[in-house]
């Protein structure tokens, strides 16, 4: 009699989502905050991800009160990684964009979780392994996301 895929999934679930906690834990550590707060990061990735935004909207998106989407917003104008301009539609309304530092912050945490994770993927596993997690990861994405694609 074929056991019953529940528990099977439910393994699967759980080493899965240990895994990704792990993995984003490792990538917060490579990563150079430069003394950021999380909230800070969010908003600068929210901008490089979805583009200019109002405060309002990003206060929304993240799910905080506009106050605090203020202050978070001074500190990286201040440090020089958004940059504030009217909005072209509605002149008492702003618009906040990433800046070329902004950009450049983001693209240097990326790239140090990139570089150890690929560096350490080929250090310990084999073609064949790569091959495999590669199949096994298309496969999750294929599956777990696919009603969630743009």
């Amino acid at each position: 009699m074929p056991t019953s895929p529940e528990p099977l999934a439910a393994e699967a679930a759980r080493e899965l989502r240990s895994l990704v906690g792990r993995l984003r834990r490792r990538f917060l550590e490579l990563s150079d905050n430069q003394e950021l707060t999380p909230s800070q990061t969010a908003l600068l990735s929210r901008l490089a991800k979805h583009g200019p935004a109002s405060p309002g909207a990003l206060a929304a998106a993240e799910r905080v009160r506009p106050q605090s989407v203020g202050a978070t917003l001074a500190v990286l104008v201040e440090r020089g990684l958004v940059h504030r301009a009217a909005d072209p539609t509605d002149g008492r309304r702003q618009v906040i964009s990433l800046s070329d530092d902004g950009r450049a912050f983001l693209d240097g945490r990326r790239e140090a979780g990139h570089g150890w994770l690929t560096r350490t993927l080929h250090e310990r596993l084999t073609a064949a392994e790569l091959a495999e997690v590669t199949a096994t990861l298309r496969l999750l994405d294929s599956t777990l996301l696919e009603d969630h694609r743009p």
